[in-house]
């Protein structure tokens, strides 16, 4: 409700002022097309984000200077810290990136937005921009009618560019023309009055276009026309960037835990630093006209002596603020915990990945990650077997003829409590973000969602299985305790073996053998699983043609080896899945050597036949 009234108070300002004066209407047409050149840039860099942003991240972040120096070269092309900042929120929560890597390049972001005050004042208002504006607009709209998604976002950002020199150039025409109908300085405030007035505007004004860039650019247009002040140009930018803040939070909105912690740590930054600049405002101007002497500017050219103040104090503010990183992050955790609920929910499924199709795909990756640790405990307990005894270098065979005490979990509870939401989740995700996607991405999407429904099914399975499994490990019956055991020991070998592939560690260089050889192993459960189906083998035959076990015990066993047989199978098709994907040339390799089913069967019946 709130929303709609401020909108409907903007739209009746603007009408009023367009109705009033020309001048004003060049002025806010600037603005409307250089706000439309800021989503055109933003949508051109969006189709980039299709994988190559997150290689670029995985070797740019893993240091705190290269998260900083990452953060000012992606604003500095994008010029647009906004968008800097939403797409490390949809990379913080998928998973990709930790918070202190975050806020890393949240900082290097507003030292990179200070370019474009740099572009503007020391070349903007000198040439005729919008001259090049055209150039850009023709080639970027031919570009951008393309198919190919390359040209196509190329095309985007270069129409988005001539859009933003088009839009400065009629912001700077309608304040050269205010100058002959109206002097806007004569509003100028002194002071702490004034600093802290504009400040406000500043704040005001940027939250209402949704971009510092374009408050920023808005103030040197007006300083360059004589229009404001040089004082209350420097409160307005100090404004811009408390303002940038607000989309950082609306982004953080349908973000998890760790995204709403960055965004809480760009408000702290911007805020310390507006706040700093404010108090010190007298040592910041005495540092602009040093440093203006440095770098010869004049003493007049107050535009180019804005960019060194926007320059200043983001800079103060970051060498303030970059050792305390550690502390803002422990803030953080204090002030933003992680929410509890008795149901499980999805940890890297939000809003803010939904647009960006290879950070979803990441994201749901690690959901179904996350999806098996939860279902791993269900299964584990079904069998009655322990976790801490499937994650250990314990026997296994031997403990599980030794441990047959029933271990109570009411399954359907279980997954209704630990599995059903996030599963429910992982669907509704991935059916938003499947619009945006490419064909490949689509088939990698389609194996991760057969892979989460073979969790949720080997679960199903378990719940069948449970009952019988608890009653014949402890049966008189030396036999079907026996085969219940084999069962029990088959399904957590594999458990066990899809788990330890979790610890094989990416940045060791015998990640990729590794990996491969584990992948293969699973080859070595199937041929197991497929010699000792008793029911194929001709076993269950000999122990009922032998009274080893009664015919209801032979019913259930047929009916629990298929289910433990299923779990296995979908297990291990699920861990195929995960893991296979990597592309690398061993994994790949083991991949194409892996032996699907007809292959095994034939594998096994010809060397039956040799024995």
């Amino acid at each position: 409700m709130i929303k709609k009234i401020m909108l409907a108070v903007i739209f009746l300002l603007l009408s009023y002022g367009l109705w009033q004066s020309a001048n004003f209407k060049e002025i806010a047409a600037g603005v409307a097309i250089f706000l439309f050149g800021m989503l055109l840039l933003e949508q051109g860099f969006k189709n980039f984000t299709g994988g190559i942003l997150e290689r670029i991240l995985s070797y740019s972040t893993n240091r705190l200077w290269k998260s900083l120096l990452f953060g000012i070269v992606s604003t500095t092309l994008m010029q647009s810290s906004s968008l800097v900042s939403i797409l490390t929120i949809s990379f913080l929560s998928a998973g990709l990136l930790q918070l202190v890597q975050g806020i890393g390049i949240i900082f290097g972001a507003n030292l990179g937005t200070t370019t474009g005050a740099w572009l503007v004042a020391g070349l903007g208002l000198k040439v005729d921009i919008a001259a090049y504006a055209m150039p850009m607009l023709i080639f970027g709209v031919i570009l951008s009618l393309q198919k190919a998604k390359t040209a196509k976002g190329l095309g985007t950002i270069l129409t988005g560019l001539g859009f933003l020199f088009l839009g400065i150039a009629y912001m700077k025409e309608g304040f050269e023309a205010f100058r002959t109908t109206l002097d806007l300085s004569q509003y100028a405030m002194g002071g702490w009055r004034g600093l802290l007035a504009f400040t406000g505007i500043g704040i005001v004004a940027t939250i209402i276009m949704q971009s510092s860039h374009a408050s920023l650019i808005l103030t040197i247009t007006a300083l360059a026309a004589g229009q404001i002040t040089y004082e209350n140009a420097l409160a307005l930018a100090i404004g811009a960037n408390i303002g940038t803040t607000i989309t950082a939070v609306l982004g953080a909105m349908g973000a998890n835990q760790a995204g709403r912690q960055l965004a809480g740590a760009h408000l702290i930054f911007n805020s310390v630093t507006g706040i700093i600049a404010i108090l010190f405002i007298e040592q910041f101007g005495q540092w602009v006209n040093y440093f203006s002497d440095q770098l010869n500017i004049a003493p007049d050219n107050y535009t180019l002596k804005l960019a060194v103040f926007h320059t200043l104090f983001n800079l103060t503010g970051v060498i303030l603020m970059l050792p305390l990183i550690s502390v803002l992050v422990k803030f953080l955790n204090w002030l933003i915990p992680e929410r509890t609920n008795q149901v499980a929910r999805a940890k890297y499924l939000h809003q803010a990945t939904e647009d960006y199709p290879a950070t979803a795909l990441e994201a749901i990756y690690k959901e179904t990650h996350h999806l098996f640790h939860n279902a791993f405990e269900i299964i584990a307990h079904g069998l009655n077997l322990h976790r801490t005894v499937i994650l250990s270098n314990y026997n296994l065979k031997q403990w599980v003829n030794e441990n047959t005490e029933k271990i109570e979990i009411d399954v359907d509870q279980r997954y209704e409590e630990r599995v059903k939401e996030i599963y429910s989740e992982i669907i509704e995700f991935s059916a938003k973000v499947e619009k945006h996607m490419e064909l490949s991405q689509l088939k990698r999407l389609a194996d991760l969602r057969a892979a989460n429904r073979d969790i949720v099914e080997a679960i199903k399975d378990i719940e069948q299985l449970q009952e019988n499994m608890a009653f014949y490990i402890n049966n008189h019956n030396a036999i079907i305790r026996q085969e219940y055991n084999r069962l029990r020991y088959l399904v957590g070998e594999i458990l066990r073996a899809v788990y330890a592939i979790e610890g094989f560690e990416k940045t060791k260089p015998d990640y990729e053998e590794k990996l491969s050889e584990a992948l293969l192993s699973l080859d070595h459960f199937r041929i197991e699983m497929e010699k000792n189906d008793i029911f194929n083998n001709g076993q269950l035959d000999h122990f009922i043609r032998h009274r080893q076990i009664s015919s209801r015990m032979a019913t259930s066993l047929m009916n629990d080896s298929a289910y433990a047989y299923n779990i296995a199978h979908k297990l291990i098709r699920m861990a195929k899945i995960l893991y296979a994907h990597q592309g690398t040339p061993a994994v790949m390799v083991s991949n194409e050597m892996s032996l699907d089913d007809q292959e095994i069967k034939r594998w096994v019946s010809q060397n039956s036949v040799s024995k």
